[in-house]
């Protein structure tokens, strides 16, 4: 394959005039710019990107690091992002994690190796102090709350959200309230369960373990879930789902087995996602899209400094509770 040389050589010119013509520069006479436009096509030559982007100190690259690329919560994150990266000439690399340690350290290597410019965690799987020794490398954005650590974030209060549906159900006139949720570690996992704890507390009501379903992240999940409710003797009468495909899930299932919603089983989900809209199903609204843009903007800003920003959450009351 040709090189810059090559091409300067087969033109009769400097390097410095072909690098000119390559970038579009000025001052650059019209028969010397033919002549290098001729020996670049009869040569077929290419530029080596991964030179250029060494010169500009930037790929334009962004990493996006999910757990499963075919949840809708992380889809429409996702897209946030992407609409914002076409607007600014940046492209997207993908890693899909499957909360796997190791795959995010993959991630974190490339922004270490400068082969992406930034690194936005969707769901994080790796513990702090791992993360801590990336930190110095380029901007590293998370989707939960950093405010005590050196990392920006764009998040939503998912112990402030949980309060408010647990709130709202008690004040529906349900005590005896279970919760559905994907995963108990995590900062946000922690923040779920911290606010579940607390609201037993408020109203007086015992902590059941068996009222916490945990793992649970697809509409099929749902059956699992209402087997679990019916083979128990005192079962809450409401449930708080972290996702409104599991909510769906639920509330399918529980019309096949005969369970009335929301008179003998009220439901919330979380998201507002198409499915909850289609089945008419209570649920805490996050704007994900807006949360998307939000971290794709805040992953290639000039500022050097740590922000926070909390995505507002509201409750939209449907026919579930």
């Amino acid at each position: 394959m040709a090189n810059i040389k090559d091409i300067a050589k087969m033109a009769g010119v400097s390097v410095t005039t072909v690098s000119r013509v390559i970038n579009n520069q000025p001052y650059v006479s019209l028969e010397k710019r033919e002549a290098v436009l001729r020996a670049i096509e009869a040569s077929k030559y290419e530029k080596n990107i991964n030179a250029v982007h060494l010169i500009k100190g930037k790929t334009f690259l962004i990493g996006v690091a999910i757990p499963f690329s075919n949840h809708p919560y992380f889809a429409l994150i996702v897209e946030g992002i992407a609409n914002e990266a076409l607007k600014n000439n940046y492209k997207l690399v993908l890693f899909q994690t499957n909360y796997e340690e190791y795959r995010e350290k993959e991630a974190l290597d490339m922004l270490k190796q400068k082969q992406i410019d930034a690194l936005i965690i969707c769901s994080r799987i790796c513990q702090w102090d791992t993360i801590d020794a990336y930190i110095d490398y380029g901007p590293i954005i998370f989707c939960e709350d950093t405010t005590d650590k050196k990392a920006s974030s764009v998040y939503m209060n998912h112990y402030k959200s949980f309060t408010k549906a647990l709130d709202y159900l008690h004040y529906k006139g349900h005590k005896k309230i279970g919760i559905c949720v994907g995963r108990r570690n995590g900062t946000n996992g922690e923040q779920r369960l911290l606010a579940y704890r607390d609201f037993l507390n408020k109203i007086n009501e015992p902590f059941e373990s068996k009222y916490i379903f945990s793992g649970y992240y697809d509409f099929e999940d749902g059956e699992e879930i209402v087997q679990g409710l019916i083979s128990m003797n005192n079962p809450p009468s409401a449930l708080l789902v972290s996702s409104d495909q599991v909510a769906a899930g639920i509330v399918t299932c529980s019309k096949e087995r005969g369970i009335s919603i929301p008179h003998e089983l009220a439901i919330i989900g979380f998201d507002n996602q198409p499915i909850a809209k289609v089945m008419n199903i209570t649920t805490i609204e996050v704007p994900l899209v807006e949360m998307g843009r939000k971290l794709f903007l805040r992953a290639i800003s000039n500022q050097k400094s740590i922000s926070y920003e909390e995505i507002t959450v509201k409750l939209v009351e449907r026919s579930t509770v």
